[in-house]
């Protein structure tokens, strides 16, 4: 091989191990994602709803769907659009509440819920997803809670 040929050869080969590292980087990363969704958006788009990806469901607890059996405790959550069972084993944050804005992280059960590894309650008396406030105050529910002093 002469120096010209020997310098393509190896920058080739540079590029696609930076390539093939790149694609590497990637796969690892996209894995290791968490993607955040709203009953109402896997109702839309049934293909967002992978029972083999760890996923985020963010809205508000139903009134009234909240059940303990032993240590399971089953409630619904809700962003008026669409209604998402969760099943969860393990104590619940303080300042979960029925009515109050709540994000749960599992994986999909394949029957249309969602069975909890971790349950996130609203931090302040202020919180909501912002995805969950604009699709309150699309559909006119949305009722602003004043500051308090």
């Amino acid at each position: 091989m002469n120096l010209g040929r020997q310098r393509r050869f190896f920058l080739l080969l540079g590029l696609l191990s930076a390539a093939a590292a790149g694609l590497l980087v990637f796969l690892a990363l996209d894995e290791s994602m968490v993607y955040y969704h709203t009953p109402g958006e896997l109702a839309e788009r049934p293909e967002l709803a992978r029972p083999d990806r760890r996923m985020r469901i963010g809205g508000v607890v139903e009134r009234g769907s909240l059940a303990r059996s032993g240590e399971t405790i089953h409630f619904v959550i809700t962003d008026f659009r669409a209604r998402m069972p969760v099943t969860y084993q393990g104590l619940l944050p303080d300042l979960f509440r029925e009515g109050e804005g709540v994000i749960a992280e599992g994986n999909l059960d394949g029957q249309g819920g969602l069975v909890a590894s971790a349950v996130l309650a609203k931090h302040d008396e202020s919180y909501m997803p912002p995805d969950m406030t604009d699709e309150l105050k699309r559909s006119g529910i949305w009722q602003h809670k004043p500051e308090r002093p």
